[in-house]
């Protein structure tokens, strides 16, 4: 164990604790504003235990940094991201779905990170990670089930055993298309309810941003969000499958500074790429050929968007550079 210690971390590692690092120090940030507002003596030791967690990631991950000489990320922090005497912004209700749906994200991430862990260490932690958020995802869970918020997705029935016999189950047929398979629906209504969450979200955080420039931005997604909320609800109601309800009502009406433009920008950046990664997943899950064309085209419009992000973070110097390879050529020139 000792001698396995010593391996340096390798690049497959190293990005996925700095990319932790900076999710958790920015969660930090937002999830001590919930606890500050909460007034649901329910949804509270929920808000704590994912606080929590957080903060026990960045002590961990801390300590990586520093027992292999690496700069600790500067990430977020709360005194200067987050101004906790503002008024409250989401209501209790979101954020037991934000946190809910945060645990799943978690999940995925955190699995992603057992894989690429060489180390035994870093192995160990990431599969502490895993069961911790396995926790959390339970107890969110539980809770909305108990509170009757809990969004299921559709039932579909299954009589009997059948194969595919006609090429039609990819392609249309005088414009005709087969009803969704179960993974097709599943992925459409996870992706209504993964946008009819980032829509409340942006919906906030366009109330409380500074920059007219961010503000613009945040308007934007909110109205790409809802585009691709009716496109996907629109195939959903084709098949005469319910779509889940909006969250909208859920944000406040206060327009006080609360959350960095940075903090913000960064957690709109995550949301898009979250998107895209999710997208993908529904291209490869979905064989009738409309929904791969319609993912691909949202994907690119994501895309675009988030390049406007990103320049808008350059621009202002929000965007805090990832760990990269040393580039041999520039130190040879620094000595000409």
């Amino acid at each position: 164990m000792e001698i396995d210690k010593k391996v340096m971390i390798t690049s497959a590692e190293f990005a996925q604790l700095w990319a932790q690092y900076m999710n958790d120090s920015g969660s930090i940030c937002v999830l001590t504003f919930f606890l500050e507002k909460v007034e649901d003596p329910e949804i509270k030791p929920v808000i704590e235990f994912a606080l929590n967690l957080s903060k026990k990631h960045i002590e961990k991950l801390t300590t990586f940094f520093n027992e292999e000489n690496y700069a600790v990320p500067h990430g977020f922090k709360v005194e200067e991201d987050v101004d906790l005497s503002a008024p409250k912004l989401f209501t209790d209700s979101y954020v037991l779905q934000f946190i809910h749906q945060m645990a799943k994200i978690g999940l995925t991430n955190y699995s992603a990170s057992v894989s690429s862990a060489v180390r035994s260490d870093i192995t160990d932690y990431y599969m502490e990670c895993v069961s911790e958020t396995m926790q959390l995802y339970k107890v969110s869970k539980d809770l909305l089930l108990e509170k009757g918020l809990y969004i299921r997705s559709p039932h579909l029935p299954m009589e009997k055993v059948e194969f595919v016999n006609k090429q039609a189950f990819l392609f249309d047929v005088i414009g005709e298309k087969r009803p969704l398979i179960v993974a097709e629906a599943s992925n459409l209504y996870a992706n209504v309810q993964r946008n009819i969450l980032g829509v409340a979200t942006l919906i906030g955080f366009s109330q409380v941003a500074q920059d007219k420039e961010v503000i613009q931005f945040m308007l934007r997604g909110i109205d790409i969000g809802k585009k691709h909320i009716r496109l996907f609800g629109k195939k959903l109601e084709e098949c005469n499958l319910p779509v889940p309800a909006t969250l909208s009502a859920e944000v406040t009406t206060s327009t006080s500074y609360t959350f960095s433009d940075k903090m913000i920008m960064f957690f709109t950046a995550g949301l898009i790429g979250l998107s895209i990664g999710y997208y993908g997943t529904g291209v490869s899950q979905s064989p009738r050929m409309d929904l791969g064309v319609m993912y691909n085209r949202l994907s690119l419009e994501i895309q675009l968007y988030s390049e406007d992000g990103s320049n808008i973070m350059i621009k202002n110097k929000w965007m805090e550079q990832p760990p990269m390879a040393v580039d041999r050529g520039e130190l040879g020139t620094e000595k000409m």
